[in-house]
């Protein structure tokens, strides 16, 4: 066998999923900008081919990153929350208390990993501008289905505009990352959780005055 069949059949001498732990440490920490090629193979234990052989480049590995993320208990406690629970409002409540003690956990880097990977993305990387926005977006769709839903089952006011106030959840949603990322610890997120929940509209015939 040749020196080159030998080395198209060897077989990976580092353990994927932990080279993925590290990258996805690394871009959560630091975003997709900010995380240089060189950083990722040194965390991952691996050279540059390597990474390019297994994941396919920077991009894909990101893109394989956040997919990872939103399966994981920290990035799919969103729609859990969505599924699981019988009214709108509970499930509203569920996500911004849980994310009010999720992202500011020390067992992991501060905030919720896809926001901050897209504050630090430039023009150059419009692909992956794209694919979180579209992510965001998703998201933001999902929102407003299950208030539009809560709306036409009564739990809702005639008044209430379920994309406004999808539109509201998911900026509250961003911004306690933000705060998490800036030292914001448990305490005050959760304030900020309740303080969001206190705008859900009231039954009625219109908005409260």
């Amino acid at each position: 066998m040749s020196k080159a069949g030998t080395a198209r059949g060897r077989p990976r001498t580092f353990d994927r999923d932990v080279a993925l732990a590290a990258a996805t440490r690394l871009f959560w920490e630091h975003g997709y900008e900010a995380t240089s090629l060189n950083e990722l193979t040194e965390a991952m234990g691996i050279r540059p081919g390597s990474l390019y052989a297994a994941f396919g480049g920077k991009k894909a590995l990101f893109k394989e990153v956040v997919h990872a993320y939103a399966r994981s208990p920290v990035g799919a406690f969103i729609g859990l929350a969505l599924h699981e629970e019988p009214t709108a409002y509970q499930a509203f409540a569920r996500i911004l208390r849980e994310a009010a003690t999720i992202y500011p956990d020390p067992s992991h880097p501060a905030g919720c990993l896809t926001i901050t990977a897209a504050t630090n993305v430039t023009v150059q990387d419009a692909e992956i501008a794209a694919f979180l926005r579209d992510l965001r977006n998703a998201n933001l769709a999902v929102f407003q289905d299950r208030l539009r839903t809560a709306q036409q089952d009564g739990e809702l006011p005639p008044y209430a505009d379920p994309r406004a106030l999808a539109g509201y959840f998911a900026a509250v949603i961003q911004g306690m990352s933000q705060r998490a990322r800036d030292g914001a610890d448990a305490t005050e997120l959760a304030d900020i959780a309740e303080l969001a929940l206190a705008a859900w509209p009231r039954r009625g015939p219109g908005p409260p005055s």
